[in-house]
């Protein structure tokens, strides 16, 4: 049986991600260069380089890490491992998408350069914040929000385990959601250092210039199911992904259910392919049973290949 393959979104980046890829494979040159083409910055210098300041900037974050996943994925299906079924988390759906052949790597990153700079000017219009709930239900952070949108909007915005829920929404709204829930019992409210607050009302600004992308987007029917956020069911619908890739701007990522019906579809093996290994423990929070292999470094490849040399 195949495995799930997993691609992390925003929050997985970090100065010097994708140097050592950059140092041992040429693809890596070349991939990155190609990306620098397209977004006309130099994409591999602030990702390797920094400062941090700029790679967290949305505009070049999502394009840095939707590159280095595309690259990770590349160097494992030299392997001959093959995904049976992908997902990724918010940003991670574009590199899903690729993964499975429903879009090209270029047409991908122009979308995903595009999307990153509405989804910044959103925040510059009016700023907002998320917030990670840890130790609550979703039934309870579900109420939590609507009594604290009173004060400003706010929304869940990702299902990312059954104890971790993230908020997102205004300033205020996010706020008073955090009081709520601590004095409901959370073991945690935390803040998130991101830079605007995704999967919420306040990304409605990005709609129409990313609904008009999408619609000149070649999608193809991809060669294995994709899970998009949005539902969290599989689908191999080019229009059904065009549809849910709008809609996932202003809707909440459904990660649980995404994880349990790919658990159902490809079985208990998983890898995740990209920077860091954030999916990686969501993965062992939502089925403990499962595995996951994190591919992010050089020397998480050479693991991977004397594994499979065995």
């Amino acid at each position: 049986m195949d495995s799930g393959f997993l691609f992390p979104g925003q929050g997985s980046q970090y100065v010097g991600m994708g140097n050592d890829f950059y140092n041992e494979f040429s693809c890596a040159k070349e991939i990155y260069q190609e990306a620098s083409d397209i977004l006309e910055f130099d994409l591999a210098k602030i990702s390797f380089e920094g400062p941090e300041d700029e790679l967290r900037q949305t505009r070049i974050t999502q394009p840095a890490i939707f590159t280095n996943s595309y690259l990770v994925f590349k160097l494992i299906i030299d392997f001959g491992i093959e995904p049976g079924v992908v997902a990724g988390h918010s940003l991670g759906e574009y590199s899903a998408l690729v993964a499975c052949g429903a879009i090209s790597f270029t047409d991908g990153l122009r979308v995903v350069k595009l999307r990153g700079e509405l989804m910044q000017n959103a925040d510059e219009m009016e700023p907002g914040t998320m917030a990670a709930i840890i130790g609550l239900s979703a039934e309870q952070v579900d109420k939590i929000c609507k009594e604290a949108s009173q004060m400003g909007v706010v929304v869940p915005a990702n299902y990312n385990s059954p104890e971790q829920i993230v908020i997102s929404g205004s300033m205020a709204g996010v706020k008073k959601a955090m009081e709520l829930a601590q004095d409901s019992g959370a073991k945690r409210a935390l803040e998130l250092m991101v830079s605007a607050a995704f999967h919420s009302p306040l990304m409605s600004p990005t709609t129409q210039e990313m609904t008009n992308a999408l619609q000149e987007l070649q999608i193809n029917k991809p060669d294995c199911p994709i899970v998009p956020n949005v539902t969290a069911k599989p689908t191999n619908s080019p229009e059904e992904i065009r549809l849910l890739l709008i809609k996932q701007l202003t809707h909440p990522v459904r990660w649980v259910e995404s994880v349990q019906n790919m658990i159902l579809l490809s079985g208990s093996e998983f890898y995740e392919v990209g920077p860091g290994k954030v999916l990686t423990g969501l993965l062992r929070r939502i089925d403990r049973s499962c595995s996951c292999t994190p591919v992010g470094k050089a020397e998480d490849l050479e693991r991977l290949k004397e594994k499979q040399a065995v």
